[in-house]
């Protein structure tokens, strides 16, 4: 997924925690550790200093976007957590256990390969069903911040949370349709790979026949 929508992943992870009983330096702390788990497997971005020869976009979503690399990158925040804010318990942790959790995983639906088993596998999973810019996700949350807005007798850790049912069910909508085309094509191409446009339900399938690379504009 892109900056934007990772970091809407991080206040929307921010804004699902019920903050009732929390002071300011809490909520603070919360906030930093929501958006900055989120955000932290794309550290691998700092390789561009270095890229002298294209390689980059090969290293970028490679071992940092490891769910195996998720519980370091938790452990991380949590002593951030501890040290800078003085923080106690560990729901800080949790919360940034969960961020980055969503961030691998919700890579792995884009089109472009995401290193999520490595070091223990060099295959990058994609399964191409959701685009890398997918604005039905912008839409939930931003339908989701003006419901807190217009209706502020409802707890707005309520409404985040169910605006995180509607992403997960558009996502899961999308995987299904996706699957089914891949399916459909499997039989009649040696290669096939599926990638989702920014319009929803609608796919592009390239599919590759021994020395023939065919596009097809697919239309759920």
């Amino acid at each position: 997924m892109d900056t934007i929508t990772h970091t809407l992943f991080g206040v929307g992870i921010y804004q699902s925690v019920n903050k009732e009983k929390m002071n300011k330096k809490q909520k603070y702390a919360l906030l930093i550790t929501s958006i900055g788990a989120s955000q932290i497997p794309d550290i691998d971005v700092i390789s561009q200093l270095w890229d002298t020869t294209g390689q980059y976009q090969m290293w970028h979503r490679g071992i940092t976007h490891s769910i195996f690399l998720a519980p370091l990158w938790a452990l991380f925040f949590y002593i951030i957590n501890r040290l800078v804010f003085k923080t106690k318990g560990i729901q800080s942790y949790f919360i940034a256990l969960l961020a980055v959790f969503i961030h691998n995983t919700s890579d792995v639906f884009n089109a472009w390969g995401t290193g999520y088993l490595e070091p223990f596998s060099s295959v990058r999973l994609t399964f191409g069903t959701v685009p890398i810019v997918d604005l039905v996700i912008w839409f939930i949350f931003l339908l989701t911040f003006i419901g807190s807005k217009l209706y502020p007798k409802v707890k707005t850790h309520v409404l985040f949370r169910i605006g995180w049912v509607l992403i997960v069910l558009h996502i899961a909508i999308q995987s299904i349709q996706g699957s089914i085309l891949y399916k459909n094509y499997k039989t009649d191409y040696q290669d096939l790979a599926l990638s989702a446009s920014f319009v929803p339900w609608h796919f592009t399938v390239l599919a590759k026949m021994t020395i023939q690379l065919i596009l097809l504009m697919i239309r759920f």
